[in-house]
This record gives C-alpha cells, sequence and structure tokens, in this order.
C-alpha cells in the first residue's frame, strides 16, 4: 500500500531515495568529465575551394579579431586530437618571428587551418630552400590555395638593414647574414617619399610575393593555373588591423 502525505503525493522509500540520488550525482560527474570541445564543438574547416574564400576567411577573422569578437576556434584538447593523424590546412602565412604577430590569433583560425613559416623580416627573397622549400611542401603536397606574406609594422629586422645599409659597422653573428639579405630591397625604396620603414616593411612584402609567383617548378605553373594565389599584407600592431597591399 503507498504512503501519502496530505497532499496526495506519494512518498519516497529510503531506497529510492537513495538510489535517485546517486544517478543525480553520477550526472553530473560526468557533465564535468565531458571537455567542453565535445560538448559544443565548432565544425572544422571545410576543404578550400577557391583561394578567394581562403582570403575571404582570413579577412573575415581579422574583422573578428580587430572588433574583439574573435571565437577562437579549434583550441581545445579534442580539436589537436582530431588532426594528429594529418593536416589540411586552408592557407599558408609567411609571417615574421615576431612574438607580436602570431598568425593563428591574428586571424582568428584553429589548430590545423594554417601552414604558417616564421622567419624574421618575413624574408623570402635570399632566405633560401628551407623557407621555400617549406611554402612548396604545404602547395605540393597539402594542396593549399593560397599563400599571404604577411609583414607588420615596425619590423626591427627591417629596421636594422635600414640602420646599417650605409654603416660600415660590424653586425654581430648570423644577424649580418640577415641584415644583408634584406639590404637590397631596403636599398630600392631610397629616397622615395614618405617613411622610410613602412616603405622598406612594404617593399619587402611586395619582394616577397614577386618571389613565390615566379618560383619554379612547383609554385609559378600553379599560380598561372589559378589553382594558387599569393598575396602580401601589413599588420599593424597598435590596430590589430591587416591591410592587403599586393
Amino acid at each position: 500500500m503507498d504512503r501519502r502525505g496530505t497532499g496526495g503525493a506519494r512518498r519516497l522509500s529510503r531506497r529510492e531515495l537513495i538510489s535517485g540520488t546517486a544517478l543525480a550525482a553520477a550526472a553530473v560527474i560526468a557533465s564535468l568529465a565531458t571537455p567542453p570541445s565535445a560538448l559544443a564543438a565548432p565544425p572544422p574547416p571545410g576543404p578550400a575551394h577557391t583561394p578567394d574564400e581562403v582570403l575571404r576567411a582570413l579577412v573575415e577573422g581579422n574583422r573578428r579579431f580587430v572588433d574583439g569578437q574573435a571565437a577562437g576556434p579549434r583550441r581545445q584538447p579534442a580539436d589537436f586530437a582530431a588532426v594528429a593523424e594529418g593536416q589540411s590546412p586552408a592557407g599558408v602565412i609567411v609571417g615574421c618571428a615576431d612574438s607580436r604577430v602570431p598568425p593563428e590569433v591574428v586571424f582568428d583560425q584553429g589548430v590545423g587551418d594554417l601552414f604558417v613559416v616564421r622567419v624574421a623580416g618575413n624574408v623570402v627573397r635570399g632566405a633560401g630552400g628551407v623557407v621555400k622549400g617549406s611554402i612548396e611542401y604545404a602547395v605540393a603536397e597539402l594542396g593549399v590555395p593560397l599563400i599571404m606574406v604577411l609583414g607588420h609594422s615596425g619590423c626591427g629586422a627591417v629596421k636594422a638593414a635600414l640602420k646599417h645599409i650605409d654603416n660600415s659597422d660590424k653586425v654581430p653573428g648570423a644577424i649580418k647574414e640577415l641584415v644583408d639579405t634584406l639590404r637590397p630591397v631596403v636599398a630600392g625604396v631610397r629616397g622615395r617619399p614618405g617613411d622610410p620603414l613602412d616603405n622598406a616593411i612594404r617593399a619587402n612584402v611586395v619582394s616577397g610575393v614577386e618571389r613565390l609567383k615566379g618560383l619554379a617548378p612547383i609554385l609559378a605553373p600553379a599560380v598561372k593555373a589559378g589553382r594558387l594565389k599569393v598575396v602580401g599584407a601589413v599588420y599593424d600592431l597598435r590596430t590589430g588591423s591587416v591591410t592587403q597591399i599586393v
């Protein structure tokens, strides 16, 4: 016979109460153990159909970053595990090693979205086979349709090249090789109207783009066939905005 209170509701037995409490506790523990990415994981980046689609995604990501609306996608442990066996990045960013210019943050992208090659001064022309080979690998083996050479305001490597272009003072270590690599670009914009450093930074980006567009035997044919686009841009350290210049 059921025991009922004044309201007519059946009273739970002690066994039922303990069982229900245990089930509720187990559910709470299970929810706490489930990683957030498994509960509401953002969709992985789809295959890149055209270079322009990839460029558009980077522009939109940078806009979110500048507006303080960055989503920070695909940065949970489960997202890293998902790409452990392979990668299919949407674009290549050839950027500066400067600690203030992390491409994944600047473009609001996640793990596996970008193939990033970083070297002081975002040097391409004269950088040697390691840098150019890394870029070619992304295109030939991973099918990446877009390359962006990304310079930034106040670049220290370009600034050093400007400083030492006429000086005979000794530059220590392998920094001399870096400065010497940038020297022709810097010399090419001397006397132009405007800020010498800004002019040199932009010229360095343009030089890198031109070199990659004509780089045989992998990049140049892909550019000619329309499978690959090479663009250049400059990141503003103060505003966070990326401006395409070529």
